[in-house]
């Protein structure tokens, strides 16, 4: 044994042939447990003893101090509650240790994409309740396209982690490897990066981690697509031939008159029909059925045409279902509580673009959205922004919002004067209201399935 005053001793048991060291407690007194220094040779253990007493005793891939090892021991072997745990933990996060930690049984103690799943799980949802009890709008639809995402885009990268555990650098790994994507849109990757960052602020609001790992996130950038948009001749050929579906085109006529988005279109029952106007009280989508319109807020558009306005009532009087008043205008015919097929609409308008002289190639470059567009393009030098806003729904800050909802004496003269002087020389000479549906060609479920024919 070496001398008292030693900072170890060094002995040999009687069946091992290498020398061990016991370090002592230099606050206690106490000797800490043996360790094996490899050594036969006396000299060299000793050697190796103060080596260890100086830089650490080597363990794993790392050395721990000798004044530390009691305290590791005395974790491993004392029974600690949660309290005493997390006190540690407070420590090891002030002095700059651990950004975070997760504890056994902890709301942060569950699987990354697990979380994710759920909180885009419109009915399973906190945060969609959360929502829907304080009358904030989010949809079905919404809350859908953001679960495949997760699925496609983070379950392959993030299935083994943790919620608890995920870092900024985790994230920001993730967003650079979107920068070698080449066939996804600025709006795409920016989409995929929001699958994340609103459940993970969300979890940070509620207490279930520690830090706010996307503070600061940098999105995409690009420039978006360039919006196709009808000139006003190949409009005015579009509506002056005949449509083989006479439904499909009076709803691409309503849209280049009012701009109305298509679920606001489908979504139209025949309460909605005013006398020179349409209420515009609900969107529909295959998902969440009727709902709110884009925004949460109902609106009035105007329609100075008094033909178009008797085509949607025909429309609407030819509902077989027997709904009334609740009645779809635009109704499918196969099925009483859902509209018209979205489909059909932008198929028939591109095939009519064909049959007045357009390539099949550039056709499939306009959408019904692109209606919108249009609308907004002719009639912005018409009409004040405030106005054309308030038929469009479109809502840019919160002073216009305040602002458009107070009308003015003669706003809607202004707007059916607008209508008149722009859209006037488009409209077709006559608006054929044949919308027998009868003759369109269905499959064994009833389902209309002529989309290619002749416009």
């Amino acid at each position: 044994m070496e001398k008292a005053r030693s900072p170890f001793c060094i002995f040999k048991r009687k069946d091992k042939p290498c020398f061990y060291v016991r370090f002592k407690n230099e606050k206690t007194g106490e000797y800490l447990l043996p360790k094996s220094t490899g050594q036969t040779d006396k000299t060299t253990a000793i050697k190796t003893a103060w080596e260890w007493y100086n830089k650490g005793i080597p363990q794993n891939n790392g050395r721990i101090k000798v004044v530390n090892v009691e305290l590791i021991n005395t974790i491993k072997t004392t029974l600690l509650d949660k309290t005493e745990i997390q006190s540690i933990v407070k420590v090891l996060k002030q002095q700059g240790y651990i950004k975070s930690a997760i504890l056994t049984g902890d709301r942060s103690d569950k699987n990354l994409v697990d979380y994710l799943l759920e909180f885009w799980d419109y009915d399973r949802s906190p945060y969609v309740k959360e929502k829907l009890r304080r009358n904030h709008s989010i949809h079905r639809a919404y809350c859908l396209g953001q679960y495949n995402r997760v699925v496609q885009y983070l379950n392959p990268v993030f299935a083994n982690h943790l919620l608890g555990e995920i870092t900024r650098q985790d994230i920001d790994t993730f967003v650079a490897q979107l920068d070698n994507v080449s066939d996804k849109s600025a709006r795409t990757k920016n989409a995929i990066i929001q699958t994340f960052v609103t459940p993970l602020k969300y979890a940070y609001q509620k207490g279930l981690i520690d830090n706010d790992v996307t503070q600061g996130i940098t999105y995409f950038s690009g420039k978006p697509a360039e919006r196709r948009i009808l000139t006003p001749e190949q409009v005015t050929a579009l509506f002056a031939i005949e449509w083989t579906d006479n439904v499909a085109k009076l709803a691409n006529l309503l849209a280049c008159l009012t701009g109305m988005r298509v679920g606001e279109i489908l979504g139209l029952r025949w309460q909605d029909l005013g006398e020179n106007c349409l209420y515009v009280r609900h969107s529909w989508n295959n998902i969440d059925g009727l709902k709110p319109p884009k925004n949460g807020e109902t609106r009035t558009v105007q329609m100075t045409f008094a033909k178009i306005m008797y085509a949607l009532r025909s429309l609407a009087q030819s509902n077989p279902h027997g709904q009334g008043l609740s009645g779809f205008v635009f109704y499918s015919d196969t099925i009483p509580n859902q509209p018209f097929d979205q489909k059909i609409l932008i198929k028939k308008l591109r095939t009519a673009l064909q049959t007045i002289g357009m390539s099949e190639v550039d056709s499939k470059k306009y959408t019904f959205h692109s209606w919108r567009h249009f609308y907004t393009s002719y009639m912005r030098d018409k009409i004040t922004d405030k106005l054309l806003q308030s038929q469009t729904g479109h809502k840019s800050n919160r002073m216009l919002k305040h602002y458009s909802n107070h009308t003015i004496d003669g706003d809607t003269e202004r707007i059916q004067q607008a209508q008149a002087t722009t859209f006037s020389g488009l409209l077709p000479e006559t608006i054929n209201t044949n919308f027998d549906l009868l003759a369109r060609k269905r499959d064994a479920h009833g389902r209309y399935t002529v989309y290619n024919q002749v416009a």
